[in-house]
């Protein structure tokens, strides 16, 4: 296994050298306003003119959990970390459907639930695991033609996403208590698992959502290797003073 410099900074020059950093994103922020945060800090404490910090796999702003990022030179890494498989658990709820498939759009009424249970979940579930073609969701940041989906969404036109390869696998139900059920997935790189809710509940013919979200796992990299936040903002004022501020 390559070993990857994770929280190794003792001093401001180490984030220049490369960094590995695992955040454990809180719900609300996007990925994209977590890197700006550590941009941030590490700019402001090592007194740097630029840094650069970028992430290694979107998580979508009401997930939580484990969110990569790189400093330095080690952001010319950060495919290699991005192409690793991730792992989540969560919660899907049946009877509801939304547009963006998750809680960030407004609740829309589905099919009955009554009929639904755990072995014919489990039936389901297995039938989307392996090798599938999956289709991105609307209120995602796929692009056709130069143009995001979501903006696209937002003004209610669909500019025609194609479904693509990805691999599930492990597609765990570790609870049903209708109409939420709890899982664990294990997934290739690009998977949606709000598209798998959405699956799920077509499937079933209820419709479903996805109403939490957790990343557990990417690649060798847990969520008890992370920090918060605040803890990284702590690590940070522990640090010496920067030698001299640099470009």
């Amino acid at each position: 296994m390559e070993t990857w410099p994770v929280h190794t900074f003792g001093r401001w020059e180490d984030f220049q050298e490369g960094q590995v950093l695992l955040i454990d994103k809180p719900r609300d922020w996007t990925s994209f306003d977590v890197v700006n945060k550590v941009r941030h800090l590490i700019r402001r404490g090592g007194g740097f003119k630029k840094i650069k910090v970028g992430h290694a796999g979107t998580l979508d702003p009401l997930a939580t959990g484990v969110l990569v990022l790189c400093t330095g030179r080690m952001t010319k890494r950060i495919n290699a970390l991005t192409a690793e498989d991730k792992t989540y658990d969560g919660h899907m709820t049946f009877g509801a459907t939304t547009d963006s498939h998750d809680l960030e759009t407004e609740l829309q009424p589905g099919g009955p639930t009554a009929h639904l249970t755990l072995e014919h979940l489990h039936t389901h579930a297995a039938e989307m695991t392996g090798p599938i073609e999956q289709l991105p969701p609307h209120f995602s940041a796929k692009k056709v033609g130069g143009q995001k989906a979501y903006v696209a969404a937002r003004k209610g036109k669909d500019i025609g996403l194609s479904p693509v390869e990805v691999t599930i696998h492990r597609f765990d139900l570790t609870d049903w208590s209708p109409p939420i059920l709890s899982f664990d997935v294990r997934c290739s790189k690009g998977t949606y698992i709000r598209a798998i809710a959405r699956d799920m509940g077509k499937a079933t013919g209820s419709g479903a959502h996805l109403s939490s979200l957790r990343r557990t796992a990417s690649g060798d990299f847990n969520l008890s290797d992370c920090m918060s936040l605040a803890d990284f903002e702590a690590r940070l004022d522990a640090l010496p003073a920067p030698i001299a501020a640099t470009s």
